[in-house]
């Protein structure tokens, strides 16, 4: 992955509806986290 690839707003959005989930499962977690740590931050978005 290149430096400026970074995960879209809604699959960041979904990642996190997921994660807040009690009953997904870990693997499911997983992929998720992993989606947001690709994310970009709010604060680097605005430059």
């Amino acid at each position: 992955m290149t430096r400026n690839e970074t995960t879209s707003k809604s699959v960041a959005s979904k990642a996190s509806k997921l994660l807040s989930n009690p009953k997904t499962p870990k693997a499911v977690k997983s992929v998720a986290a992993s989606a947001l740590t690709q994310a970009a931050d709010k604060a680097k978005r605005k430059k």
